[in-house]
């Protein structure tokens, strides 16, 4: 939960970060930019790290679809830099979570892109109003 907790203050951090880039560059560029340094990043740790060479063996044996995560972070950063100067990064933020969380449980109850089917009980449900309602009050005005 730590690490899940520190992924969230990253997002809001990153998000700041590519919000200014995107008003300084223009949003592709920043995007861009971004995008070229996390790669440069990730692949950086892929040498140094003991399993260098060996994904490639894995490469064939993996659906296309899966491999939409690239495309759909390009999607976040411009996202998340388009939302934040015009809501605020609180607001932003809080229909980011929101949007998340739902879409989260769609893919713990159907199953989605090969994860464990968990219910939606009535539990969740009800955790899901709560936040819609606290969602409201966060972003009213």
């Amino acid at each position: 939960m730590l690490v899940a907790g520190l992924a969230g203050a990253l997002m809001a951090v990153q998000g700041s970060l590519n919000s200014y880039l995107g008003e300084k560059l223009g949003l592709l560029p920043a995007t861009f930019s971004v995008q070229l340094l996390g790669a440069i990043t990730a692949g950086s740790l892929l040498l140094v790290s003991a399993r260098g060479g060996s994904f490639l063996q894995e490469l064939s044996s993996i659906p296309l679809y899966y491999w939409l995560g690239g495309p759909i972070g390009v999607a976040i950063t411009y996202t998340v830099a388009v939302s934040i100067p015009q809501l605020g990064v609180g607001n932003a933020t809080t229909g980011i979570i929101f949007f998340q969380l739902l879409t989260a449980y769609l893919i713990d109850h159907f199953g989605l892109f090969n994860q464990e089917t968990l219910p939606f009980t009535v539990g969740k449900a009800i955790g899901v109003v709560l936040m819609v309602g606290g969602a409201f009050l966060l972003l009213k005005k």
